[in-house]
């Protein structure tokens, strides 16, 4: 079973509907008493960063989702705006982040390298894993992993050998990271055909 957690931000359905199709159960839910007995999290996410924040707190889900990742380590996996509410900021917003992940959240410049960069950035775009602490995140049959993303915004990393995948889009960005329990994805796999089935279906068997 995985709970994904409902904050009122993101394709919880999408999310569930993924899942279903490679036969894992799921449950959407905001329940407290739910989240309490999780075996592993989905902290999903689509929107803005301190809407994010905010809904967590009036929900009271911060304390609850903190003591189970940080104390009890259940295994959790944050996608695109769940992935930057795990670190301590973000450019968008004002408001502190869970603080689980030592990193910060920056926009995408305008251009690299005289290269102009339309944000967000959206599509189909390869991920390259790195390092030895994906610890089998990415495996799959693919000689190349190609994901979907919509942002506008990636995640700067403290320490770098939290980083498991990087993607190109004018120079390299964080597309994915991972400390210990704690796993997050810039990408969307719920909407990423065979590719995001083969992520899911990892994280489940972690």
């Amino acid at each position: 079973m995985i709970t994904i957690v409902d904050y009122g931000l993101g394709n919880l359905g999408s999310i569930k509907n993924m899942l279903k199709k490679i036969g894992v159960v799921s449950d959407i839910t905001d329940d407290h008493a739910k989240i309490f007995n999780a075996e592993k999290l989905i902290l999903p996410g689509v929107g803005a960063f301190d809407d994010g924040m905010k809904n967590l707190r009036e929900k009271g889900l911060i304390e609850i989702l903190s003591k189970k990742v940080l104390i009890e380590k259940v295994p959790v996996l944050g996608i695109c705006l769940g992935m930057h509410l795990m670190t301590q900021s973000s450019e968008e917003g004002k408001l502190p982040g869970l603080g689980w992940i030592d990193g910060q959240v920056v926009k995408f410049p305008d251009s690299h390298n005289e290269q102009k960069l339309r944000n967000p950035h959206m599509g189909w775009n390869v991920v390259n894993p790195v390092n030895k602490a994906e610890n089998g995140i990415f495996k799959s049959d693919f000689k190349e992993l190609r994901f979907y993303f919509v942002h506008s915004y990636y995640v700067q990393l403290s320490n770098s050998e939290e980083v498991i995948g990087q993607t190109q889009y004018g120079k390299h960005f964080v597309s994915a990271y991972r400390k210990d329990n704690i796993i997050g994805m810039q990408y969307h796999p719920e909407k990423s055909h065979k590719f995001g089935m083969a992520i899911l279906k990892n994280f489940n068997e972690i």
